[in-house]
């Protein structure tokens, strides 16, 4: 496990191409070939990459774990309810070989904001000031499991996120 502590980074732009590589792949097999992708260069605006087909504009955050790790929570930016029909995809993976699966799910209907987060735990920042207290961190918000839909499949991602 200590490759994916040490090369966190690269494990994540792999996920996020097999991501984005496995959704337009389904979406070619159901006959769907209008669709889009744009990745944002600034990590901001709290979405990882946005995805159109049919008319329907998706802002998505990625986040991952490996199947059986023990996360149960996720930092999520509060930009993303800002946007229409913004989303949280978890996927899980397997962690010897990448594959996809199960995923977690917090967003809405085609078209609807994010659920209201209000009532979510603001994040905190990773490292202490001078006083060892840890602020919390602006428009931060911690995502539990728990808050989250386990879909089995991408196909079932793909009708949460497009209908």
């Amino acid at each position: 496990m200590d490759s994916h502590f040490l090369h966190s980074s690269f494990r994540e732009k792999i996920l996020e191409h097999v991501f984005v590589g496995d959704c337009l792949r389904r979406l070619w097999a159901r006959g769907v070939w209008d669709a889009e992708v744009l990745k944002a260069d600034v990590d901001a605006a709290g979405y990882d990459l946005v995805m159109e087909v049919g008319g329907i504009l998706r802002h998505i955050q990625l986040k991952a774990s490996f199947n059986g790790s023990t996360t149960r929570q996720q930092t999520i930016h509060g930009k993303l309810a800002g946007k229409p029909s913004g989303c949280v995809i978890w996927m899980g993976f397997d962690s010897k070989t990448i594959e996809l699966g199960p995923f977690y799910w917090f967003g809405g209907q085609p078209g609807m904001p994010l659920p209201n987060m209000s009532d979510f735990k603001k994040a905190k920042h990773s490292k202490a000031d001078a006083t060892g207290r840890k602020g919390e961190r602006r428009n931060s918000y911690l995502l539990k499991l728990s808050s989250c839909e386990c879909l089995a499949t991408l196909d079932d991602v793909l009708d949460h996120l497009f209908g």
